[in-house]
């Protein structure tokens, strides 16, 4: 009998199991399909809203102002959702008093903003009694969506002008490892504060003295400036055109922090404290990324840049860094002025390869270009290998991916190649080029800032004939003077070459401080390269070209 009677009851589990399940599943159906019509009511009632806001043409009225509150809770998209906020503002911002009447008792969220207009009017003129002001709504208001997210214009508002005579608080790393790389910045910023020599004409560049800095860490600034000085240089002639702006002179307070023996909060709470209204720096990309968060109560020119994910609208942060990333857009450009087609990227096999690739892409396919493809090469160890056994390299590289970009198949074999290599690397690469690929098919060669350390031998110039490459105006024969002037401070080394100029755009940009949040059109020939203002006030530098011809280096025309 046990043998029926378990098969009964495993029968009946069975059974049991399988309504349990299809019940379940009634519901879980029932709830999606409701979840699903939420949804679509939800975007039905946003679109009404929208059409309430549209048919006033921007007259303010208290039913747009309604119709923004009620729009605002169904908006998911972030940036749908800054910009309810703003339009319902301005629209408040205009009205006059006798048009703000006849709110209900329970209209919680419009009084609270109505409250808020109330302390924007009688503290605009104040930063300081705003932000304290603001604060003290935020506690009152704690549900109204401005608590969360203010209007980007009352943000504006919190922060005092910098003016034409920062005080200024400089972060650095004046000890440890990144000693080095603060004070090639300081030296060009303090400098530059005293007033830049005139510009005379071109002359032959120096020859580099032979050193090696040794440096491993801070990599990702030493990957974007390193440099490793030819011993065997002879001065290469450079004659350009370039010019580097004169800079603003004053003798206002500068002082400097090292950011390697505190945290950046304490040095933000001890700068704002001793009166500075500007901090130029941090340097280290981490260190950035936490005074982002802050949100602190100063203006802050970053040295370093975020990642695009990261980067966010603020009043009073903007970025400037020697961006590797721009080099690669710089690139791209140069090679749509120069009407190529299908380029490739040849970059290290590792993560920061990647980026450079990326950043090409976007750039090209933004530019109305089609896909980009990448190639990785190895170790300088890996390559002589494969150059002592006669392997070239082809081009064979693989389209690079592009979020939210469609790949667009462009007819032909590569006419370009962009390689960001060392002097070591592409003095075996660009052989290995050339031995894979025939003359008549021989793609132009671009290569990045990094290939470029120091003064080359005829030799070496020979070899590169041809080659193209990105370099900072002050090293690309903009101010000989200058050049000179710095040329001992930083030993001739060519990474700190470019943290000088760095560090004397940096002093530009801190005395133009108001005009890289406002100013649409800002443009200086800085010594780091001809700087403007992108979105989310990073600062973009494009590079001069030059290129190896006929033994010599001659500006790309």
């Amino acid at each position: 009998m046990r043998p029926s009677i378990f098969l009964h009851l495993k029968k009946k589990l069975l059974c049991t199991a399988m309504l349990s399940t299809l019940a379940l599943t009634g519901c879980q159906l029932e709830q999606s399909t409701t979840s699903t019509t939420t949804q679509q009511q939800s975007v039905s009632d946003a679109s009404h809203y929208q059409s309430i806001i549209d048919a006033a043409q921007g007259k303010p009225s208290m039913e747009v102002l309604r119709a923004y509150i009620s729009q605002e809770p169904l908006l998911t998209d972030p940036a749908q959702h800054q910009a309810n906020i703003d339009s319902l503002w301005q629209m408040l911002t205009q009205m006059q008093p006798e048009q703000i009447q006849g709110i209900a008792a329970d209209e919680n969220i419009l009084l609270g903003w109505v409250d808020l207009l109330d302390i924007y009017q009688n503290n605009k003129d104040d930063p300081e009694a705003l932000r304290v002001g603001i604060a003290d709504w935020k506690t009152r208001y704690p549900h109204n969506p401005g608590a969360k997210n203010l209007p980007t214009a009352l943000v504006q508002g919190t922060v005092a002008k910098v003016g034409d005579a920062p005080r200024i608080a400089l972060f650095l790393p004046m000890s440890g490892q990144g000693q080095v790389f603060g004070q090639a910045i300081l030296q060009g910023f303090t400098d530059a504060q005293k007033g830049l020599p005139q510009s005379s004409a071109p002359s032959v560049t120096e020859p580099a003295a032979p050193q090696s800095t040794g440096n491993d860490v801070l990599d990702q600034i030493y990957q974007e400036v390193a440099a490793t000085v030819n011993e065997n240089a002879n001065g290469d002639v450079v004659a350009s055109s370039l010019t580097i702006d004169a800079v603003p002179t004053n003798a206002q307070s500068v002082k400097v922090f090292d950011t390697q023996g505190k945290a950046i909060p304490q040095l933000v709470q001890q700068a704002t404290a001793e009166g500075y209204n500007l901090i130029v720096g941090p340097l280290l990309k981490a260190e950035v990324q936490t005074i982002a968060q802050m949100n602190a109560p100063i203006s802050v020119l970053a040295l370093n840049e975020l990642d695009a994910n990261q980067l966010k609208p603020s009043p009073n942060l903007c970025y400037f860094s020697l961006s590797p990333e721009d080099e690669a857009k710089n690139a791209a450009n140069q090679m749509r002025a120069d009407g190529k087609q299908m380029p490739l990227v040849l970059v290290p096999a590792n993560p920061f390869g990647d980026r450079i690739a990326k950043a090409f892409a976007q750039e090209w396919q933004a530019k109305g270009g089609g896909t980009a493809l990448v190639q990785t090469f190895g170790s300088v160890g890996s390559l002589k290998e494969s150059i002592n056994r006669g392997q070239g390299i082809r081009m064979t590289g693989t389209p690079i991916n592009v979020d939210a970009q469609p790949m667009v198949q462009t007819e032909g074999g590569v006419d370009a190649v962009y390689i960001v290599a060392t002097r070591d690397e592409l003095t075996l690469v660009k052989p290995m080029i050339d031995m894979a690929i025939s003359s008549r098919q021989r793609p132009a060669l671009y290569a990045s800032s990094r290939s470029n350390q120091g003064s080359s031998n005829a030799d070496y110039r020979f070899e590169m004939e041809g080659v193209k490459f990105s370099e900072v105006p002050l090293l690309a024969g903009a101010n000989s003077n200058l050049r000179k002037q710095a040329q001992g401070k930083v030993n001739n080394d060519y990474s700190l070459f470019r943290l000088y100029a760095m560090g004397i755009d940096a002093w530009s940009l801190a005395n133009n401080y108001d005009n890289l949040q406002k100013n649409a059109q800002f443009r200086i020939h800085g010594a780091s390269g001809t700087l403007t203002v992108h979105e989310n006030c990073v600062v973009y530098r494009e590079l001069p070209w030059l290129q190896f011809q006929q033994g010599q280096i001659k500006p790309v025309q």
